[in-house]
Parts: structure tokens; sequence; C-alpha cells
């Protein structure tokens, strides 16, 4: 049994490597379904569960010192790539577009709350929160919503799970309709959007080990940073001290996204990697508790979805969007930035940099619009 702080960090970083690593060399196709940071969840429970480690009051330090730190790291890193400049260039009507998506999953997240409610536990509303986060930006998202709000380690098994399965639903959906694009135009009375042309981003130089050296000791100073000033700033009931840090880490990385450190290679893949070594340090602290309730998550998730749908429809006869952008803007809020791009570019090669760039728009929101669902589902659950 391990009990002290290094060989704990060891089998972290080791289980964080494992799945990300299987999937690179042999893509499997279950790896499309559960993504390897919802494996690796599940993987770290299971041995919490099995006792492979005792949590001693240094290896609680550890985790404690680690996800203090490291989220603030990662939204930071996170924030390097999202240009807002290119992100406005998009025009009024990809924006109108995005912003009725956002708006859409507002209602229906909390639609969804006061539907189930009754048939969820006490603290049900908090997974919902933290998934609102995921369904906006990403699992990064998820999990600066989940530290702000105090959710315990255990619940957030169901975030990740309704997160991973919902989204491998919803994304078959959303390849499958290209066809019905006609006919949908027709009825919103829209014109397509492929002929929508964006200069795609200069990719970005290869990580070299001087660039990971640079980019963690700027990351690590940065949420030391945010957590001083954080400290000094008032606190609410739902706007603590690390909600703070959150926010001005994620404010910092914008800042520095628009200065030429942008250029400088390494802030994605890292942020990558230390997202991941987060998850597994979370489910580290938890075990199998409520799993039974995962069922009844799912059916949550996907009421969401299904009322998002309904909503962004009813919004495209409205403001006559075309079924391309909705689809795209969709997948940028519930997908992320690895799958947009893709469907965007299977709907037209010319919307590939939209997908891109719509879905580190959702980065940038996912944080504060889970904050926002978390303070209106935390008092309609003490109404």
């Amino acid at each position: 049994m391990i009990r002290t702080a290094w060989p704990y960090l060891a089998l972290m970083l080791l289980a964080a490597g494992l799945f990300p690593a299987l999937e690179r060399r042999y893509g499997w196709r279950g790896f499309a379904v559960l993504p390897p940071i919802v494996l690796t969840y599940l993987l770290v429970t299971a041995l919490a569960a099995a006792g492979l480690w005792q949590v001693t009051p240094e290896i609680r330090e550890v985790q404690s010192m680690l996800t203090t730190r490291l989220v603030p790291a990662l939204l930071f890193l996170l924030m390097i790539n999202c240009d807002l400049r290119a992100i406005i260039a998009l025009g009024p009507r990809v924006l109108a577009v995005f912003a009725c998506t956002t708006a859409s999953l507002f209602v229906a997240f909390i639609a969804t709350w006061l539907l189930f409610r009754h048939a969820l536990p006490n603290e049900g509303w908090q997974p919902l929160a933290a998934l609102s986060g995921s369904w906006v930006g990403g699992t990064a998202n998820m999990v600066a919503v989940k530290q702000s709000i105090d959710m315990p380690d255990s619940l957030l098994a169901m975030s990740l799970l309704t997160d991973a399965l919902c989204y491998s639903m919803w994304v078959v959906v959303l390849f499958s309709i290209a066809r019905l694009a006609p006919a949908f135009n027709a009825w919103t009375r829209a014109r397509s959007s492929a002929e929508l042309t964006v200069e795609a981003a200069a990719p970005a130089g290869a990580t070299t080990p001087d660039a990971v050296l640079l980019w963690c000791g700027s990351a690590l100073l940065v949420a030391f940073a945010a957590a001083m000033i954080a400290a000094r700033l008032p606190a609410t009931g739902m706007v603590s001290a690390t909600t703070w840090t959150i926010l001005l880490a994620t404010i910092a990385g914008l800042v520095v996204a628009h200065t030429p450190l942008a250029r400088f290679p390494g802030a994605s893949p890292i942020s990558g990697a230390l997202l991941i070594l987060v998850v597994a340090v979370l489910a580290s602290q938890s075990n199998f508790e409520g799993i039974a309730s995962a069922p009844l998550y799912l059916a949550c998730g996907v009421t969401i979805i299904g009322v998002h749908a309904l909503l962004l429809a009813l919004a495209a006869r409205a403001f006559h969007f075309d079924l391309y952008l909705c689809g795209i803007c969709s997948l940028a809020h519930i997908g992320g930035v690895a799958a947009t791009p893709i469907l965007a570019a299977s709907y037209s090669r010319a919307l590939a940099p939209v997908g891109v760039l719509l879905a580190l728009l959702g980065y940038i929101l996912g944080t504060g619009f889970g904050l926002l669902v978390a303070g209106i589902l935390s008092r309609l659950a003490l109404a």
C-alpha cells in the first residue's frame, strides 16, 4: 500500500498517460465512446476503491496542492490559443447562432433540473452545473466549475459519464443530418453557410523541452499570483477565493493570447496533459459511491440535448439560420475543439476554421456559464 507522496504522484502520472498513449498508438474505436479522460477517471477511482494507497496527511496535502494550483494553471494555458480578434471577425451572423446555442443550453439545463429535481439527490444540481461548464467549454471548464462550487469528488463521475455518452450520441446525430440541410434551410429560409471564408490559423511549431519548462513555470506563477490576488478580493456565497483564482487565471491567459508570447509553441499540449493529471488526482479522492444514479444523470443529459435541439431549431426558424452553422455551434458547445472542425469540414471544408474558433470561444465562456447555471440551480434546489 502506498503511504507517501512520491509513489502516489508517480502512479497518478502513469495513470494519466496510459489511455492517451493507447489511443495514440492503437486508435481503438472504444475511445470514441469513452474518451481517455473518462477511462482514466474510472481506472483511478477503481484503484482508490481497492485501497492501493492510504490517504495519509502527506498524500492529502499533495492532492490539495495539485488541485489548487494546477486547475488555474491549465486554464491559463488553455486560453493562450484563444484569439478574440479572430473570433469577432467571424461576423454577426455566426456569433448570433453561437449566442442562440448558448441560450438554448441555458434554458435546457434549468428546465431539466426542474423536471428531475425530485428524482435527484439533494446535491444533484452540482453534477449538472459542472456539466454545463463542459457543454459550453470543455472538461477543463467542468473541473473549474467543480472546484468553484466545492462539488464532492465522488460526483465528478456523474458529470464525466454523462458528458462522454451523451456527446457520443449527439455527434453521430450531427454527422447524420448533413443530407437534410437543403430541406432545413428551406424551412428556415436561410442561405447556406458553406460559402463562408475564414483564414485558417498558422500551425504552431514543434513543442521543445525549453518550451515545456517555460510554459509550466509561467502557468504555475500565474496560478500563484491569481491565488494571492484572490485572497484579497471579496467573497460571497457563490464567488469564493477559488472562483476568483480561476477567473483571474482565465483573464491572464486571454491577455497573453494577444501578445507575441502566444506564438510560442507548447501551451496546448501542456494544458491537455495537466487536465488529465488533474482528473486523475480528483479520481484518487473518490470512490464508486452513488454510481447507481448514473442512468438518471444520463436521462438528464439526453433531455438537455433534446430541449437544446428543439430551441435551436426554433431560433433558426425565427432568425433564418442554416443547418451547418447550427450543427457546428452545437458541437462547439457540447463537443469542443477536437471534434468541431471535423464536423465542420464534413459539411464544407471552408467551415473547418470556423469550428475551431467557435470551440475556442466556448472555452472562454464555459466557466462563467457553469457558475451562472450553478447559482441558479442552487437557488432552485432550496426553493
